[in-house]
């Protein structure tokens, strides 16, 4: 009996152990798993994280570069697209005519540059239009006598003209500055060039310039005029006095007469 007890506690023992170090063992090596695998999913949170960050990041910066490279949706119409035409007669100062139409469903202010101010003018120079609205501007350019007696017809000039445009509100009236103070929101039109016709001989652009002249000379003269008065018409108060002093006239030319008869 004390044999088998002896041995029972020392099987015990033995268990106890082999126990204790293989119990102890799994749960730290559990609670390191687990941290460790706490870490690696920290580690991909985090990464994704920046992953995502640089994506957008990355979209964003090509946006704005495609966004820069793709053309400029246009505001205006303008007839000749991209030449300006004028008669070649050295030392004298001729004229161009361009029609600009706003396309847009917005109202639109322009703005004329050019790289010879000292020589060249536009009329007008700028202004705003309402949305399917249009005008004829004159381009006036003085044109210098050549250096030799070449001619200079169907050559292009140095001299260039740029059409700017900018989104306006309804109640803004246009002045210069506008394209100063909004520069981020203006757009480039067209960049025009100069090109010299023959003004003895006829053709299809000197034509077109002449009838855009024309049109352009009736478009100002037309608002020099003063609008006219559709409204009901009222009698002034001139023609009530004028009504006034005629019968008084007559009643006392009839006094007149009265009297003489009286007499």
């Amino acid at each position: 009996m004390a044999l088998a007890n002896e041995k029972s506690v020392s099987d015990s023992k033995i268990w106890g152990l082999c126990k204790l170090p293989f119990w102890h063992s799994n749960s730290s090596s559990v609670a390191a798993s687990s941290s460790s695998f706490r870490q690696q999913q920290l580690q991909h949170h985090n990464g994704m994280s920046v992953d995502h960050h640089s994506n957008v990041h990355a979209s964003l910066k090509v946006s704005s570069v495609a966004k820069s490279l793709l053309p400029t949706r246009r505001r205006l119409s303008l007839d000749p697209q991209n030449k300006l035409y004028f008669p070649y007669e050295p030392g004298k100062q001729v004229k161009s005519a361009i029609r600009i139409k706003n396309i847009s469903k917005n109202p639109v202010a322009f703005k004329f540059q050019t790289t010879g101010p000292k020589s060249c003018y536009m009329r007008p120079p700028g202004g705003t239009l309402a949305p399917d609205e249009s005008l004829i501007a004159t381009v006036f350019k003085f044109v210098e006598p050549p250096d030799t007696n070449e001619k200079q017809v169907g050559k292009k000039s140095r001299v260039k003209f740029k059409v700017m445009s900018l989104k306006v509100k309804e109640d803004v009236d246009y002045v210069p500055e506008l394209f100063d103070e909004r520069k981020d929101e203006v757009a480039v039109e067209q960049v025009l060039g100069v090109v010299f016709l023959d003004a003895e001989r006829p053709c299809p652009a000197l034509e077109k310039l002449n009838r855009q002249l024309a049109e352009a000379e009736a478009e100002v003269e037309a608002r020099k005029r003063p609008p006219e008065d559709t409204g009901p018409k009222i009698v002034g108060e001139g023609l009530v006095i004028d009504e006034w002093k005629e019968r008084r006239e007559r009643y006392l030319a009839r006094q007149q007469v009265d009297g003489v008869d009286s007499v």
